[in-house]
């Protein structure tokens, strides 16, 4: 695999690579809200080629305080044995790594460490291998050729539990998913209060938002949410916004 040229430039006659841009805003326009007890969001990198993490390292330190690269690792093992040590806040994967691959390692980090969220970050896009690594339990899935400008919004938001894709691999998920609804057709399971339920889950909001949205009580949120995940055979909260946008409760 190459390495992506909009991350890493060529280093200067002293060996050194030019500061990434300093990140402030998120997509919508406001600044990085850091809702961590003051601490940084703590990253674990998983990828074979050491300028790659390199170049990661310096896209980080640009927005100083708020992230913490608190291991790397060259393989798949490596990188769910040091998950597994470490208990790091968000995990990024490349897909093409040697001994264990991105899809099975992404698999292992989820089911064993499942409060590290998993950050795709590849130059692969195609269709079949995003919804691959989605139903594996990525929360998320950055383009190599975007990575300086999407990377750090998108650990902010997977450590708040939202999903993140950059802009072209959005609009595959999307249309892969209009195509599974228009050959369907089917109607939804769901009554009206739980799609309800399903819309503010999708949008990012908290069993306590909800809760607090729909005058119900925390516990009987959780409920809610356990149910829709086991009525329509949901894994993770991925698979609920993809079946948000399939089924038109949200908007991509």
């Amino acid at each position: 695999m190459s390495v992506f040229c909009t991350l890493l430039s060529e280093p200067d006659a002293k060996g050194a690579f030019p500061k990434a841009p300093r990140r402030t805003a998120c997509a919508d326009g406001g600044e990085l809200q850091q809702e961590r007890s003051g601490r940084p969001i703590r990253v674990l990198i998983a990828d074979d080629h050491e300028l790659v993490r390199r170049g990661l390292r310096e896209i980080f330190a640009a927005d100083r305080g708020a992230f913490e690269v608190c291991a790397e690792a060259a393989s798949g093992l490596e990188a769910v044995t040091l998950t597994r040590q470490v208990q790091p806040d968000v995990v990024i994967i490349d897909v093409s790594m040697p001994g264990l691959n991105g899809l099975e390692t992404t698999r292992q980090i989820v089911k064993e460490v499942p409060r590290a969220a998993v950050l795709i970050l590849t130059m692969h896009e195609s269709e079949q291998l995003i919804e691959e690594l989605l139903k594996a339990g990525a929360q998320g899935y950055v383009l190599k050729s975007d990575a300086v400008r999407d990377l750090p919004v998108a650990i902010e938001s997977l450590y708040k539990r939202r999903p993140f894709f950059s802009s072209r691999v959005a609009r595959k998920v999307l249309d892969g998913y209009l195509k599974d609804s228009a050959r369907n057709g089917s109607k939804s399971p769901l009554t009206p209060a739980e799609r309800r339920v399903v819309q503010l889950l999708a949008e990012g909001k908290s069993n306590k938002e909800v809760a607090n949205l729909q005058g119900i009580s925390v516990k009987t949120a959780e409920t809610h949410r356990a149910n829709i995940m086991r009525k329509l055979g949901l894994r993770s909260m991925s698979d609920l916004v993809h079946y948000a946008i399939r089924n038109e409760i949200i908007e991509a």
